[in-house]
């Protein structure tokens, strides 16, 4: 105010004014930056104490004490399993019972929230079981070490993740990385029938793929993850509705290709659809947590209602 009278009895020169507002939008400003600070400090506080639980929070798994190196067979064993996520009370799987020999395909299908990707949890030892034992080569998942187990398994997520970096980078990933050639890579890719599409890509191998794969389709971000999953050379594979984003014919195609040139591995496929499971060895008919039906696609289609209600909801009569 007093400024203000100044100015109107003109003692008060222009460049005074100027200096006076820019000082005064200073003072301003500090005020909005300490009142913004008192507003965002009681979530920080709450932030910072969410991530000190993480950072203190102890192992919920302890780790087992078969060390690397051990003989590989690719078996996968269910001994009366039944398992509930914790503190929720409610069964999510009942009694499962199922083994997966070296070389087999044993395929699991059923409605959503039926446990099918619980059960792919349990044999990474994401969880353990409530009751009951789940076994990799004759062993309990739980006295393996953690890379141990891990190093049995190549593993195909629901959703396709894909890294900023690379083609290649995104095939030979992680501990592959300085293990697998560029041959290497191209058979993987070329047993996910994703050969063709990155050859294409400028700079093929080397050519730039974006954080999440936004600069590829669905189908190719899950044949990259296919691919990802083989260049391990991994004695189990784990496939959690893996072909879903890709058309019938490139589905049937990398079928025939991982069944033909990944012959020693064994395969456990989490599927939707009945076509990507025809030709497995056991099929596991899975309807709210409870096995409902196994056996072969014919024999599934013989004697159990719930698959063939499945079946012929997608296919026609003639395929069927």
């Amino acid at each position: 105010i007093v400024d203000a009278v100044g100015i109107d009895e003109r003692q008060q020169l222009f460049s005074d004014m100027i200096v006076f507002s820019t000082y005064a939008i200073q003072v301003l400003s500090a005020f909005m930056m300490v009142t913004n600070l008192i507003q965002t400090s009681p979530r920080s506080l709450v932030s910072s104490k969410r991530i000190q639980e993480i950072l203190t929070y102890g192992i919920a798994i302890p780790d087992g004490v078969v060390p690397a190196g051990q003989d590989r067979e690719g078996e996968v064993e269910f001994r009366g399993v039944s398992f509930e996520y914790p503190e929720t009370g409610a069964e999510v799987l009942h009694d499962i019972s199922f083994k997966a020999e070296r070389g087999q395909t044993v395929a699991i299908i059923g409605s959503t929230g039926s446990g099918k990707s619980t059960l792919l949890s349990l044999i990474t030892r994401f969880y353990r079981p409530t009751s009951g034992q789940v076994l990799v080569d004759g062993r309990d998942v739980g006295e393996y070490e953690r890379a141990e187990l891990n190093s049995k398994f190549g593993f195909v997520p629901q959703t396709s993740v894909i890294f900023a970096g690379t083609v290649r980078s995104n095939v030979a990933f992680g501990d592959m990385a300085d293990k697998a050639s560029d041959d290497d890579v191209w058979e993987a890719l070329d047993i996910a029938q994703a050969s063709e599409f990155v050859s294409e890509m400028e700079g093929g191998l080397d050519a730039e793929v974006q954080q999440g794969g936004k600069n590829l389709s669905g189908g190719q971000r899950q044949r990259i993850s296919i691919a990802r999953a083989v260049c391990r050379h991994a004695e189990i594979l784990l496939m959690d509705d893996s072909f879903s984003a890709l058309d019938f014919k490139t589905d049937k195609l990398v079928r025939q290709s991982l069944k033909a040139r990944v012959k020693d591995a064994t395969f456990i496929i989490v599927a939707q659809r009945v076509g990507s499971i025809m030709d497995a060895d056991l099929i596991l008919v899975l309807d709210e947590g409870r096995i409902v039906g196994r056996g072969t696609h014919d024999e599934l289609m013989e004697g159990c209602p719930l698959y063939r209600e499945i079946a012929v909801s997608q296919m026609t009569e003639g395929t069927i």
